[in-house]
């Protein structure tokens, strides 16, 4: 029953995002296009009337007393948070900052439901602790009770907390108590004003699509108005390939004072997803190599591998965050096969979403990656010092 509600939730997410990037065409979806430009306006009264709220306190923000970053975008998925945030997190852990990552845990495994309304029938105040992912220590969680971003910051990561519930306030109180950690990095927070105090927000931008349709939500892909930029303290362009002279422009328009960095996500090495057995990036120049991904913009993924020297001959998509079943992997494998795939290679975030299989009859490896600054290394060392050495 949830895998089949998964799965309807999936093609609907699909159905709208091509509505809303008018890959989808014809009379109903016009329709549905008039539809979403009214509710991206109420979307819109919405963000403004809760800013002004924050703003003459009427709704109240809270401070613990720590070092607070913020990292997220204007837009919706796919411009590389979570490699930025890895980061920013061992470069802190580096510097001697005890480090706490505080997630929400999109699509992680819900508190039940029966509890969820108790709570809200007799005006609980939810003492659920976080879930902890990671201790600095131990890896707790799977991908499936973390959510897979958090569970991939705490595999990567070593003497870093990781941390997940909606609640970051919540989940940060936690951290400092437990844990004794001065160093908050908030996954996804720019749109968590909730918690401010010693603040930092970095913000970043996909150099493709910098600010989506240019459209607000549900009509586009923007969260907030390009406008609200003014906020961030840092902004990253990720995915840059040095061309970035016209949007350096208008970024600097939206937010003059902020230092900009611009990225690529680097490819480090193959893993192989079931045996952990890694391999050089060498291994791909020259091969025919098949894709599976579950991700916001698979084009950068593919486009990755066939830079490094792959012959792609077979790519399989599914929705961003997509939970794989044992069918699903062994389907991807039999058709790779069918095209003479030598290896299928999916991404780190994709690979904790896998289910074991006994099949080895084609080898399957993730792509580890990691965040290598092109331009403002300077901005970001001085950035950290400023977190650190305050």
């Amino acid at each position: 029953m949830r895998q089949r509600l998964r799965a309807w939730t999936e093609n609907l997410e699909t159905f709208f995002l091509e509505v809303i990037v008018e890959e989808r065409r014809g009379t109903r979806e016009s329709f549905v296009r008039a539809l979403l430009y009214t509710c991206s306006k109420l979307f819109q009264a919405a963000i403004k009337t809760r800013r002004f709220l924050y703003n003459v306190r009427i709704l109240r923000d809270s401070t613990l007393g720590v070092q607070v970053i913020a990292v997220g975008n204007l837009t919706v998925g796919g411009t590389g948070k979570t490699p930025v945030v890895e980061k920013f997190a061992r470069e802190l852990r580096d510097q001697g900052r005890n480090v706490a990552i505080l997630s929400r845990g999109y699509r992680s495994k819900p508190v039940p439901f029966h509890q969820r309304m108790l709570n809200q029938l007799f005006l609980r105040t939810d003492t659920t602790p976080p879930r902890v992912v990671s201790d600095g220590k131990s890896l707790l969680l799977d991908s499936e009770m973390a959510g897979d971003e958090p569970y991939m910051l705490a595999s990567n990561l070593k003497d870093v907390v990781v941390l997940v519930d909606k609640d970051r306030v919540k989940s940060g109180r936690y951290a400092i108590e437990k844990f004794g950690c001065d160093t908050l990095l908030l996954d996804d927070g720019f749109q968590y004003w909730k918690l401010r105090g010693r603040r930092q927000d970095i913000v970043l931008i996909d150099r493709q699509q910098p600010f989506g349709t240019e459209r607000l939500l549900p009509r586009g892909t923007l969260r907030e108005p390009p406008s609200h930029l003014a906020r961030a303290s840092m902004i990253f362009i990720t995915k840059s390939d040095g061309n970035t002279a016209e949007l350096r422009h208008r970024i600097a328009q939206l937010n003059p004072t902020a230092g900009i960095i611009e990225c690529i996500h680097h490819p480090l090495y193959l893993e192989d997803v079931f045996t952990g057995q890694r391999l050089g990036l060498e291994t791909l120049k020259g091969r025919k190599v098949a894709s599976l991904s579950g991700i916001a913009q698979p084009e950068s993924f593919e486009q990755s591998l066939v830079q490094l020297g792959a012959e792609l001959v077979y790519s399989k998509r599914f929705a961003d965050h997509h939970r794989f079943t044992q069918q699903e992997v062994l389907n991807a494998i039999n058709r790779s096969k069918k095209r003479q795939a030598e290896m299928i290679v999916t991404t780190q975030k994709d690979a904790v979403r896998f289910p074991k299989i006994d099949r080895r009859d084609l080898p399957f490896y993730f792509m580890r990656v990691e965040i290598k600054i092109l331009r403002g290394a300077d901005d970001f060392q001085d950035c950290v010092r400023k977190i650190c050495f305050r």
